[in-house]
């Protein structure tokens, strides 16, 4: 059975893969959301010390990335996935018996390896194993499902920490991971076995010129799509709050984002699937910039579609990390290239908290400015890279 053909037949294992990064994501990214607070008064720990961890534990979770991705090209994702799940267990179940600074750390190392192994580049890459080159519409398909991660995630463990307690909430997300996620990334296929002779001849050809240029601005691209990303979900509501907005004007805008997400991966599944992924990308960079020209231009009161613009841009991209390596370099040694590609983008996303954070308290709303301007960079390198694969 070709690519296409096994691509045609793809909705069993989207809808498996797709829940399994709406559990890894909603037990590990997006739980200092709500859980932050919690933890911080009962260890007796600043909250910021709880995303400090976060932030430390995407650090961890960038670095596994290349060896992550080799490891899938070599022998498919399948077996890794589940084992992420263990180890995202592992690490959740350690964090609910913290009882200070030092396990509560270990718990976020580990839970740091587990989301280097679970997270998005290693369902990208495991799609790209099993599909090859026809994997774009899968990568769609488990973005579209997991973008309800924080929808379904964040009201489940506000529900099991205001029942039960955070450390029931982690412990439940734990048997999750080892109940549902488990089981359902054991019924994924197989990969397509790799010729013998294919490993050995991509490491023996040194990268060309065009792909080396490609993959520095591809790296680029994702780093400051991935630092408007993290800093501007991170303070979104308090940004919009300095613009001018009433806090519940600005909860609201903030409750806009996943909506707006979900509807452009619709559009990118149906209308921009026809074409190149490099159109999608150039489109979503320029989402943000126009969101914010909108906010300036009418105030306040627009906040819901800044909001809406800077959703849109962030659901296509987000697929783009799988979508675009995939069209420029194809699926050989795609794993490998995308773990290579997250690592700058996740020092940025651990880092942008922080530093808007600080552009917040000292220049106000010209943060958003310094975000449109990073945005509108990524943009300008996108139209370096060409639509045919580098060679």
């Amino acid at each position: 059975m070709n690519e296409q053909s096994r691509a045609g037949r793809s909705l069993p294992v989207v809808l498996a893969l797709g829940t399994t990064q709406t559990v890894a994501w909603a037990s590990s990214y997006y739980l200092p959301a709500i859980l932050a607070v919690p933890i911080a008064r009962d260890l007796g720990l600043a909250p910021t010390f709880i995303f400090g961890a976060l932030s430390g534990a995407l650090v961890i979770s960038g670095l596994l990335g290349p060896r992550i991705g080799h490891a899938i090209d070599t022998f498919g994702g399948r077996g890794l996935l589940a084992v992420s799940n263990v180890v995202l267990a592992a690490g959740l179940l350690l964090l609910s018996f913290a009882t200070g600074s030092i396990v509560l750390i270990a718990a976020w190392i580990i839970l740091g390896i587990g989301m280097g192994m679970g997270l998005y580049e290693s369902a990208f890459a495991t799609l790209t194993r099993i599909y090859g080159s026809a994997a774009r519409r899968p990568i769609t398909g488990i973005t579209l499902i997991a973008g309800f991660a924080s929808t379904v995630g964040w009201p489940l463990t506000v529900w099991l920490d205001a029942q039960f307690g955070w450390r029931s909430a982690c412990q439940v997300w734990a048997l999750i991971h080892l109940l549902l996620a488990l089981p359902l990334n054991l019924s994924l296929p197989r990969a397509v076995p790799l010729s013998p002779e294919a490993p050995k001849i991509q490491a023996a050809a040194p990268a060309p010129r065009s792909e080396t240029f490609a993959m520095v601005a591809l790296a680029y691209v994702f780093a400051a799509t991935g630092f408007v990303s993290s800093g501007l979900s991170a303070l979104l509501p308090t940004m919009l709050v300095q613009f001018g907005a009433t806090p519940a004007a600005a909860l609201f805008a903030g409750t806009i984002v996943g909506p707006a997400q979900v509807a452009a991966r619709l559009i990118e599944a149906g209308w921009l699937a026809r074409y190149h992924p490099l159109m999608s990308a150039r489109l979503a960079t320029l989402m943000n910039p126009l969101g914010v020209i909108v906010l300036v231009a009418g105030g306040p009161l627009l906040a819901p579609v800044f909001a809406g613009f800077y959703g849109a841009g962030n659901g296509i991209l987000t697929i783009a990390r799988g979508t675009l390596p995939l069209a420029l370099f194809g699926p050989q040694g795609f794993g490998r290239r995308v773990g290579v590609l997250s690592l700058p983008a996740r020092a940025t996303g651990a880092l942008a908290p922080l530093a808007v954070g600080l552009m917040v308290e000292h220049i106000g709303t010209g943060a958003l400015w310094i975000s449109a301007l990073a945005s509108v960079s990524a943009f300008v390198m996108l139209l370096f890279l060409p639509s045919t694969r580098a060679r």
